[in-house]
């Protein structure tokens, strides 16, 4: 909420308000979206990484074809890296850009992971995308602050996201 010119004190809607945070969250969602799909699809193939099932059933709900690496799966940080980095490369080939899009939760356990991941990959040279995490930080954290959190507000993300096709 944000004080009008006014001068009587009134409180308007800016653009902390539920709307506008979901729709910047959908758009960051939509562009990540596209980033993952299948080079054949338009996409970029670029693959989300995230820390366990719930995560990938949340994504796959919002609309992510592509392909979905969990952190969980029962393999040490060096092997998990070292996966990512011989399968996906350093760079996409498509955009330029990261070739990994790193989506941890946005609480202290998925801040540690993120930058143990994005430093480990980093220093093998790979870039990593981490726009979607930052931008569902800032718009989703009121709702919950893990990628399963989404999951209630699905319909109403997936909703605005037809206004960014």
């Amino acid at each position: 909420m944000e004080h009008n010119d006014s001068g009587n004190g009134e409180i308007t809607p800016g653009p902390h308000d539920r709307f506008s945070r979901f729709n910047r969250a959908a758009r960051s969602i939509h562009d990540s979206i596209v980033r993952n799909s299948p080079i054949e699809y338009g996409g970029c193939g670029c693959p989300v990484v995230v820390e366990g099932i719930n995560d990938v059933k949340a994504l796959r709900e919002l609309g992510f074809i592509g392909d979905i690496e969990k952190v969980n799966r029962g393999w040490g940080m060096p092997k998990l890296v070292t996966y990512l980095y011989e399968k996906y490369g350093i760079r996409n080939e498509v955009d330029g850009g990261g070739s990994i899009i790193l989506l941890m939760d946005w609480d202290r356990t998925g801040g540690r992971l993120q930058k143990l991941l994005r430093e480990r990959l980093e220093s093998l040279d790979v870039k990593v995308d981490e726009a979607l995490r930052i931008e569902l930080m800032k718009s989703m954290k009121p709702e919950g602050r893990t990628v399963e959190s989404l999951r209630p507000h699905i319909e109403t993300l997936v909703g605005l996201l037809t206004y960014h096709n």
